[in-house]
């Protein structure tokens, strides 16, 4: 895929590859920026169900606008191949690591923990308040800028909910040295319970109302 084109973007670097995808690299070449490109590779793409999921988080990404969730900048489509069409959802590319590498590094000081805490409580906040829980949460998934701004991506597993009620109050727990996360609504909190209990160590939980 390096040094191919799909649309007016040229792809440059690999960064990763997922389950529902392969992340790269790209030069939007129309207007001069650097951009992340997630392609489903013609190869996978006949498949409906992955490819529904692929459509879906493009339409879940486009719904959602939060200073703490990566843009969507568009859906494009490859050229024709031997095995079909490429499919690529172009977005905004997060300079920095993801709270798996910085948690690697060694125990986040609580400071800096609490802030990326609240920025991510606010993500998904903005997500439930549009119907969508993220359902893949994880410290891979989460890029955290050289700022301190975090971003969360993936919504590649999202699924609609039904919104919580006005003034209900999101609840997240972080184990500090692992980075697991859980965020539960006050109506949902006693249902998981127990097995909340038994996942996460739960230091310090945070509160947004």
């Amino acid at each position: 895929m390096i040094g191919t084109s799909i649309g007016s973007y040229q792809i440059v670097a690999k960064l990763g590859e997922g389950g529902m995808g392969e992340v790269y690299r790209a030069t939007d070449t129309k207007l001069k920026r650097q951009v992340a490109i997630k392609i489903l590779p013609a190869s996978v793409a006949t498949d409906h169900v992955r490819l529904v999921r692929f459509q879906r988080e493009a339409e879940v990404l486009a719904s959602l606008n939060h200073p703490n969730i990566a843009a969507i900048y568009g859906l494009e489509d490859g050229q024709e191949g031997r095995e079909g069409k490429t499919l690529a959802i172009v977005m905004e590319l997060v300079e920095g690591e993801d709270l798996a590498q910085r948690i690697g590094r060694g125990r986040v000081p609580v400071d800096e923990a609490l802030a990326m805490a609240k920025q991510i409580v606010d993500a998904l906040e903005a997500a439930h308040e549009q119907g969508i829980i993220h359902r893949d949460l994880k410290p891979a998934n989460i890029k955290v800028r050289p700022d301190g701004t975090v971003k969360v991506l993936d919504f590649g597993l999202a699924r609609p909910m039904e919104p919580p009620a006005v003034g209900s109050a999101l609840t997240m727990s972080l184990d500090w040295n692992s980075g697991a996360v859980q965020v539960f609504t006050a109506k949902k909190r006693q249902a998981v319970k127990s097995r909340f209990d038994t996942q996460v160590v739960t230091r310090s939980p945070c509160v947004v109302k």
